[in-house]
């Protein structure tokens, strides 16, 4: 008896000194100007929604996620993940590419033989140039098959009515980022591609001749029309992307998380 009191006596002790440290540390002013009230479950932490609430958002990583989930929503056999995919998808194609980047030069000249230097000549060169055109491939069938998730569960009707606006604005991108990205390596299916699309595009309406100019660089193809159309694959379209993908997940937050079974 005296060995258990004893030892409960020691870890009574160092129980007390534990939390009076924890007790220092968070009260400290480097402590709380790096964590907000709140942010964090703190020794003797109430549970009650409106601390619930506040853990999520006053948290950089946790605001991120709604303070409340409808049961439905974690579902998988609801959602199948798709947005989620999507999203997952495209942060891989922007780890990926950027490495990419370091082996590329976006000259007529250069273009072909860096691809396939890629391929022969660097470490895991061809695993990630495999990897992020498997994950451009795959980035356009979830996105196809989260939309039509989205129509035929009905999570298109009000008042979702703008997010799936936005939705077909982020298929189309997802396309144009496909398509730009296809014609990066400059071989005979890039020359003949770059070649179908800026004369489907010069038959626009009164821009149509503007546009093409604008996508070439000149009236024929050569090396400005490979420069631009590589700006756009890593640079504008990517940038609006991201935009067009922060509003979305905005919105769906903002009108009610996701939509419930019909």
């Amino acid at each position: 008896m005296a060995n258990g009191n004893g030892k409960n006596g020691t870890g009574g002790k160092l129980t007390q000194v534990l939390d009076k440290t924890d007790e220092t540390i968070r009260g400290s002013q480097a402590w709380n100007s790096i964590f907000r009230p709140g942010s964090v479950y703190r020794r003797g932490y109430t549970d009650s929604p409106r601390n619930r609430s506040y853990v999520i958002m006053n948290n950089v990583l946790y605001h991120l996620h709604p303070v409340k989930v409808k049961r439905h929503a974690v579902k998988v056999s609801y959602t199948l993940c798709l947005g989620g995919l999507s999203f997952f998808l495209f942060i891989l194609l922007t780890v990926t590419g950027i490495f990419l980047m370091f082996f590329y030069r976006p000259t007529a000249a250069a273009a072909w033989d860096d691809v396939r230097t890629l391929e022969t000549a660097v470490t895991f060169g061809s695993l990630v140039r495999n990897m992020h055109r498997w994950a451009a491939h795959l980035m356009v069938l979830s996105v196809f098959l989260h939309m039509c998730r989205v129509f035929y569960h009905g999570a298109y009707k009000a008042p979702r009515e703008f997010n799936w606006v936005i939705g077909v604005i982020l298929l189309t991108l997802t396309l144009l980022l496909s398509f730009t990205g296809y014609l990066l390596p400059w071989d005979q299916l890039a020359l003949w591609a770059v070649t179908v699309g800026t004369n489907m595009m010069g038959y626009t309406p009164v821009f149509g001749d503007s546009v093409k100019f604008v996508l070439l660089g000149s009236k024929e193809i050569g090396n400005d029309t490979l420069l631009r159309w590589y700006v756009l694959h890593v640079l504008l379209l990517p940038f609006v992307t991201v935009i067009f993908m922060a509003v979305h997940f905005w919105r769906v937050r903002k009108d009610g998380g996701i939509s419930g079974p019909l």
